[in-house]
Formats: C-alpha cells, sequence, structure tokens
C-alpha cells in the first residue's frame, strides 16, 4: 500500500479522540514492523481544535518551534514527525496537524502551502481522494482492515471496509473500489452531496 503525496484525510475538525486515533491510521496494517512504512503517513493533515494543539505543545518541549509551526520531538517512523500549523485562512487561524519528512528539505512549507490552497477555496468540495480517505479516517478499526489471504494475491494488503449488502448481509470491500452510491452511503449527511473538486 503506497500513498504519499500530500492529502487532507478528515473534514472538518478532528476532537481530540479523533485526533488521536489518526496519528496513526495504519496500525491495523499487515507487517507493521517490516520495512519502511514512511510513504503511509508521509503528507497526512488534517485540522484540529486550539486546545488540542495546545495540549500537544506542552506534552513534550517541540524539536523546533516557528511562528506558524512546530515539530514534536518524537518521530513516527524514520525522520516522518508530527507538525503542527496555526494558519490564517481568509481572515480565521485555524489549526492543523500533518506529517512531514524532516529529511526532506522545505517538506513542511510544501504542506504549509497546500493545506492553505485546499482550505481556501472558493466552494466547499472534495475530492474522490478525500472522501475515501475521510471514510477510511471515521471508520472504527472494526470495520475497515487490510486484505489478506482470501483476497487475490494482487489485493493482498489493501485498504478493506464493511459494507451493508441488505439481504445478502455485510461484506467486505476494497476502499479504492467504492462506488459512488457506496461513497455516499459511508459519508455522514453533511458530506455526501459535496460538489467534486479536481486534485490539486
Amino acid at each position: 500500500m503506497t500513498l504519499s503525496p500530500i492529502r487532507k484525510v478528515f473534514q472538518g475538525v478532528a476532537d481530540r479522540h479523533q485526533m488521536f486515533r489518526m496519528f496513526d491510521r495504519h496500525a491495523q496494517r499487515p507487517n507493521r514492523w517490516e520495512g519502511d512504512d514512511s510513504a503511509l503517513y508521509r503528507g497526512e493533515w488534517f485540522e484540529i481544535s486550539e486546545p488540542s494543539r495546545d495540549y500537544m505543545l506542552e506534552i513534550l518541549p517541540p524539536l523546533w518551534l516557528k511562528a506558524e509551526m512546530f515539530a514534536m520531538r518524537e518521530f513516527l517512523t524514520s525522520s516522518i514527525t508530527s507538525i503542527f500549523f496555526t494558519l490564517s485562512i481568509d481572515g480565521r487561524i485555524r489549526h492543523f496537524h500533518g506529517y512531514c519528512d524532516l529529511a526532506d528539505k522545505g517538506s513542511c512549507e510544501r504542506m504549509r502551502a497546500a493545506i492553505i490552497e485546499c482550505e481556501s477555496r472558493p466552494v466547499r468540495a472534495m475530492t474522490r481522494e478525500e472522501r475515501l480517505e475521510h471514510i477510511w479516517s471515521s471508520t472504527a478499526d472494526d470495520y475497515r482492515g487490510y486484505a489478506g489471504e482470501r483476497w487475490p494475491k494482487a489485493d493482498r494488503g489493501k485498504r478493506t471496509v464493511l459494507l451493508y449488502g441488505g439481504k445478502e448481509g455485510t461484506f467486505l470491500k476494497l476502499l479504492h473500489q467504492l462506488t459512488d452510491a457506496e461513497i455516499s452511503a459511508k459519508l455522514p449527511v453533511h458530506l455526501r452531496y459535496l460538489p467534486d473538486t479536481i486534485a490539486a
């Protein structure tokens, strides 16, 4: 499972419980401690509240602190760590968490620019990828997972979600293969009818 480019993984402002849950959205992945999983996390971002941002600042002294951002001292994997942003967007101060690769010079500034660009869209919209990432982020661990041995070899390790099929009962489906109707059914009502936007 390879992800990487900068991507929004949750719509709305995550509360503290959701924030901690999303810090490791990929905890259930198979072979978790084998190999470098940096690409799973690098580029993920979501909005948080000011109290959550302040709480994270007070946990440990930051690795570094700049005007609009600070880095966590503890690394998630290799050179990937949490960066917390405080940004003025359309005249409002907002707070965000993102995973940046500190070995990649300029990664924090690129993420900052991507967040501002995304959140400054004139019309609230979502890409198909943002819809899928929100579904993954908001689905309980018991209802999401990874394709295992019973799946075709090419699909093993890909993300799955549990769907309700009416008379047929529940069944697992690969996240990236959800139809538009299935995506709509899995999204909260206030996100179902947002227009599509072109991925940056």
